[in-house]
């Protein structure tokens, strides 16, 4: 088995760097010329009678009207420096839409990076333009914009002021083109798409650009090196804007061809389905859905389970991510997200609301929505999400009636006090229900210009059969600094009979605490941009008494360079107390068993990875050391090709080499995704996968059209294929072929 020296390696990286680091010190920083982005700023948006035409150009005259915003500043690689480059932004407004134009130079145009090229997507590795627009100015909520060269619209709902859900989407056009040494975006934001106040004259309002090369992000305003909702300037003028009737009517057709191969089986559909949202008031939306249809839903990410917990998949379908910050309770997920002790599912553990437990079985089978209706949106200082459901039979489960209701309220400067209540069991006939409450206290103005944020939530299920021990209840308080010195602690308790039927639950009987600590430098004059070191911790213990799982992470340093290149090291020092045995592999020739007992094991990773700007990027994970009674090789690894704005693929692998006194195996995850685009309108999208665990080649191909946004075609077909005997040679096992189309009638 190879080890490393962890020690060594970080003196020679240290060595390497003590050059940089000696010419760069925080006395050097501080003698750059910073803007000050304490000033609240904010600009007049200027009514016009006629549009612009949205086709990437500005050289509409109806353009010259609008104030001109250029003071943007960095906030990466440095806080508050002149931008490398200058951005001209321009904001106008009719009866029926908000317009923004921005032209963002670069004297490199032949550089600029626009990887990717389908709308919903994220930009991560885009030079970008992001819009974030706060109709209520309450500096609590709002909605993100993002856009690149490319045209690709990606929005995003701001679940609270530092995290967003970006899965929301709304109806909103985008045109660019490149000129000359800049790039030009051209956005068109319907009043219609958004919920606002028509009382309501001043928005929050900020705006953002990176270059991605460069390493270079830029705000217009930002405090701590980030920009949000609450750190924001603001837009004023705005009146007698038409918010319509505001309902819109969304009909749509699905023509499926389900079958199975062994046994054979088969079953054709026609599902029409009617979706309709209707704004009671400028801040509070209804809508209902008939026959809900979700047969164009992106497939999950296969993941590979080496635990005795449940894993963690995130919702993808529409209708439940609309308006979804609203039904967040205790930002469960939130308080330990970041830290690498834990995973996904610890983080998610005692949600009382997880939407995909309605519409699908246990086995991610897809259960019939027969109807449904959803009230949600904001009412003077109260925030109120609603949500009732008609689910079909299923199985031996009968049709179930199922109703979450959600309210806070906003309580002192930035903070919130809410309540949350379910009743039904999507799984079963039995009665369920959970009623909780939750408080966060937001503070961005802790000690002069640091942040601080606390939760604390408390929770009750209500299940026959199940009496005592049936609650959970957490906190957690962290300043979530970008530079300098980070920590957080967090503590979560789930009781035995703790049972949100409608929630998410993977461990109970326990106990949870979580805490890290960090320091965040940010070089300059340097080829690297930041270098970061902490330690991060997770203990689980049982109510009972005793350790269940422990794990230290030493993040021994991450680097990152000015181009977004970047370096990790860690050890990891584990500790699982099994009381049960559980089967972590099994074939059709024999199962590896971990028996009860108590296992110490530790792990060294090394990772480096590449830009994904680049035409080629790509990463690469080595992790070596114990695992339980035996030892654990893990490589893994991604390569991605950006060949133009019209094709780009990507393909990742997972390999884990186990070796156990019981019994040694290997697990494998593939992973190839490509997109093609035809057009602007137009993709063709690709996603292969395979994992040796189940032996199954899962193939999701889909042609998407979407002429407009709003309007939506789809040619879907997944197809999987098992290779159940191993002899490599994969048989049909089930396809499913639907055609789909919908269409926005907006009112």
């Amino acid at each position: 088995m190879i080890r490393f020296s962890c020690s060594r390696l970080v003196a020679a990286i240290a060595m390497s760097l003590a050059g940089n680091l000696l010419g760069s010190s925080p006395a050097a920083a501080q003698e750059e010329t910073v803007i000050d982005t304490a000033v609240v700023k904010e600009f007049r948006v200027v009514r016009i009678d006629t549009p612009p035409v949205i086709d990437g150009k500005l050289d509409d005259a109806v353009w010259q009207q609008a104030e001109v915003i250029t003071d943007f500043h960095q906030i990466r690689p440095g806080d508050g420096a002149p931008p490398s480059e200058l951005t001209e932004l321009y904001v106008l407004y009719d009866d029926d839409a908000m317009y923004i134009g921005a032209r963002m130079y670069d004297s490199e145009p032949e550089l600029i990076a626009a990887p990717t090229i389908r709308h919903g997507q994220g930009l991560g590795s885009d030079d970008r333009l992001v819009v974030i627009l706060d109709p209520f100015n309450t500096g609590r909520a709002g909605y993100r914009f993002e856009t690149n060269l490319n045209g690709v619209r990606h929005d995003a709902l701001y679940q609270n002021i530092n995290s967003f859900q970006i899965d929301w989407n709304t109806i909103w056009e985008v045109a660019t083109s490149v000129d000359g040494n800049s790039w030009v975006a051209e956005l068109e934001i319907p009043f219609k798409s958004l919920p606002f106040d028509p009382a309501i004259e001043t928005w929050g309002f900020n705006f953002g650009r990176g270059i991605r090369r460069r390493g270079e992000e830029m705000a217009w305003v930002s405090q701590n090196r980030t920009f949000n909702p609450s750190i924001a300037g603001r837009a004023t003028g705005l009146s007698g804007m038409d918010k319509g009737v505001g309902l819109d009517i969304v009909p749509s057709l699905a023509v499926n061809r389900q079958r199975g191969y062994k046994p054979s089986r088969s079953d054709n559909s026609l599902d029409p389905s009617l979706d309709a949202f209707y704004r009671i008031t400028p801040s509070l939306n209804a809508a209902l859905t008939l026959n809900t249809d979700f047969s164009a839903t992106e497939v999950d990410n296969r993941q590979v389970n080496l635990t005795r917990f449940n894993l963690f998949f995130p919702e993808k379908r529409d209708f439940f991510l609309n308006d979804s910050d609203l039904f967040q309770f205790g930002n469960i997920g939130g308080i330990a997200n970041g830290n690498n002790a834990t995973s996904r599912g610890s983080r998610e553990n005692a949600r009382p609301y997880f939407s995909r437990k309605l519409g699908l079985s246990d086995t991610g089978a897809p259960v019939d929505i027969d109807y449904g209706a959803r009230l949600s949106g904001r009412v003077g200082r109260w925030n109120i999400g609603t949500l009732a459901i008609r689910q079909d039979e299923f199985g031996n489960v009968g049709a179930s009636d199922l109703l979450l209701a959600r309210m806070s309220a906003n309580v002192l400067s930035d903070s919130t006090l809410g309540f949350i209540y379910t009743d039904g069991d999507p799984t079963s006939d039995l009665e369920n229900r959970v009623v909780g409450t939750d408080f966060q206290y937001v503070n961005n103005n802790f000690l002069g210009d640091r942040i601080l944020q606390a939760d604390a939530w408390y929770q009750q299920s209500d299940t026959p059969g199940l009496k005592g021990d049936d609650a959970s209840f957490g906190f957690g308080i962290r300043m979530p600094e970008s530079q300098g010195l980070r920590g957080r602690v967090g503590y979560k308790e789930v009781q035995q009979n703790f049972n949100p039927a409608m929630g998410y639950v993977n461990r109970s009987n326990i106990r949870d605490i979580t805490g890290d600590l960090g320091y965040t430098y940010i070089f300059s004059d340097s080829v690297f941009q930041s270098a970061f070191s902490g330690i991060d911790a997770q203990r689980i213990e049982v109510i009972d008494g005793g350790l269940q799982s422990e794990t230290i992470a030493f993040r021994l340093l991450e680097l990152q360079t000015n181009s977004r290149d970047g370096f990790n090291l860690s050890y990891n020092s584990n500790k699982e107390i099994v009381q049960r045995p559980f089967t972590i592999y099994s074939d059709a020739d024999r199962q590896v068993i971990i028996q009860p007992g108590a296992y110490n094991f530790d792990e060294q990773n090394i990772s480096i990875s590449s830009a994904g700007q680049r035409e080629f990027s790509g990463s690469f994970s080595y992790l070596t050391g114990e695992f339980y009674n035996g030892d654990r090789t893990n490589l893994s690894g991604s390569l991605s090709w950006n060949q133009s704005r019209y094709f780009a693929m990507s393909l990742s692998y997972d390999w884990n080499d186990i070796e156990l006194p019981q019994g040694d195996f290997i697990t494998r995850l593939s992973t190839l995704s490509t997109q093609l685009a035809f057009s602007p309108t137009l993709y063709w999208i690709n996603l292969l996968q395979y994992d040796n665990l189940s032996e199954e080649l899962g193939i999701n191909t889909r042609l998407q059209w979407v002429p407009h946004a709003g309007q939506e075609g789809f040619i879907v077909l997944n197809y999987n294929m098992q290779d159940k005997d191993k002899d490599n040679r994969f048989q049909a096992a089930y396809s499913d072929l639907s055609l789909k189309f919908r269409y926005t009638f907006r009112f």
